[in-house]
């Protein structure tokens, strides 16, 4: 398995680095920004674009492979691996010319992450893992920070419009907690590049709760490789849809209590 975990780590890496010249180009260009379930949740020609792109070349390279993607749902294969692909996760961010969005791509045999690569195509950072290690373009990652929250950097999505909807006040209450409980909370816009920024020790912490499985499958396995402690939680398996991530220093206090009550 680890010399598979690290031939898909390079084709990973591949795929997202063929779509990141078009992205490039297209940031802060003019776009028609069309709307999925509603007004938060946009898409480009570019997300579509990408993600073809990235299907084609991860299928020619793994034959069989399935696809996952968030544009174009579940492309069965034959073989035991599975891609899951987000071409921009940050389109609301890529499509106003916000710089925090990335490509995320993620492979799972027998229901394991194996490899994963995130690139930040307007930064040049490119974080990848497998089962030996974890990189940033191509450098030994270690994820490093401050040991209490008091001193340390979230990065979190909630509360989104969708999680003041169904948690109103209460919400509130709990997002209030955290920005008591962290020196600085930061709402940037991409789950798996907030992970990455965590694995990097950019930042001390990340949390989402409502994150889909092509958002978060690389990203936690490099959180995980370089070091970082990342708890799915709400579901079962690798794709929960809500995560909690720190440095391994961190003694995340505030965030385990998010955690163990958050919908409980």
């Amino acid at each position: 398995m680890t010399v598979l975990s690290q031939e898909l780590r390079a084709v990973a890496a591949e795929a997202a680095q063929l779509v990141g010249p078009q992205l490039q180009q297209a940031f802060r260009s003019s776009m028609t920004v069309d709307f999925k379930r509603d007004e938060h949740d946009p898409v480009t020609v570019h997300d579509r674009q990408a993600e073809d792109a990235i299907a084609e070349l991860l299928t020619s390279k793994i034959p069989g492979s399935s696809i996952v993607g968030e544009e174009d749902g579940v492309r069965p294969g034959g073989s035991t691996v599975t891609w899951y692909v987000d071409p921009i996760d940050g389109t609301a961010n890529f499509a106003r010319g916000l710089a925090f969005f990335c490509t995320s791509i993620g492979a799972v045999v027998d229901d394991q992450i194996v490899a994963g690569a995130v690139l930040d195509p307007i930064a040049g950072h490119l974080f990848t893992a497998d089962l030996t290690g974890a990189w940033l373009n191509g450098e030994p990652l270690r994820s490093r920070g401050v040991t209490t929250e008091a001193r340390a950097l979230l990065i979190t999505s909630y509360p989104n419009a969708r999680a003041l909807t169904e948690d109103g006040a209460e919400g509130l209450a709990l997002y209030a907690d955290l920005i008591a409980g962290y020196g600085t909370v930061r709402r940037p816009g991409s789950a798996a590049l907030s992970l990455c920024h965590v694995a990097a020790g950019w930042a001390d912490a990340a949390l989402g709760t409502s994150v889909s499985a092509w958002d978060i499958c690389a990203a936690q396995l490099i959180v995980r490789q370089a070091g970082g402690a990342y708890l799915g939680f709400g579901g079962k398996g690798w794709d929960q849809p809500r995560y909690a991530a720190h440095t391994p220093d961190l003694q995340p206090a505030v965030l385990q209590h998010f955690a163990d009550t958050y919908r409980a």
